[in-house]
This record gives C-alpha cells, structure tokens and sequence, in this order.
C-alpha cells in the first residue's frame, strides 16, 4: 500500500486505536474506573460486545469505502489527481 495520503494514515492510526479501545472494554479492562459489579453485568458484557462487533464492521466499512487502499484504488486515486478531481 505505496502512495497513502497523509488522511488515509491518520485516519487508520485512529481507526486501529479506537477498536483496541472497543476490544479492551468488551474484555473487561476498562480505561475509566468502573466498579466491579457494572463490569460483571451479564447485560453490560452483552452490550458492549455487540457494540464493539457493531461498531467493528460499520468502521471497517467505512473506512475501506472512503481511503484508496486497494490497487484499483490506487489507480482511481491517480485518474483523479490527473484531472485535478483530488486534493
């Protein structure tokens, strides 16, 4: 993946950053002090679990249909750039 734009690595640094926040707190090792009875919670585990799962696909989504990651990309990146289409 030669040529990514400032944006794109940004973005994937935040991106990567946020789901190992996601995975920390579905696993229990949460950043913020929480007592441990809310963290047992049969309900909250679910929760967080589906939110992290949820949260994981829509941002991979998202993020590869909005960076130029794939060759084809690359290519469409170039097309674009070469006719002042692109920052």
């Amino acid at each position: 993946m030669k040529n990514l734009d400032k944006g794109t690595v940004i973005r994937t640094v935040l991106l990567l950053v946020a789901l190992i926040n996601q995975f920390l707190v579905m696993f229990g090792k949460t950043p913020l002090p929480l007592d441990e009875e809310s963290v047992n919670n049969l309900a909250n585990v679910l929760y967080v679990a589906g939110s992290t799962i949820f949260t994981t696909i829509m941002t991979l989504i998202t993020w590869f249909k909005n960076n130029y990651v794939t060759p084809k990309g690359q290519k469409q990146k170039e097309i674009l750039k070469q006719k002042g289409l692109t920052k």
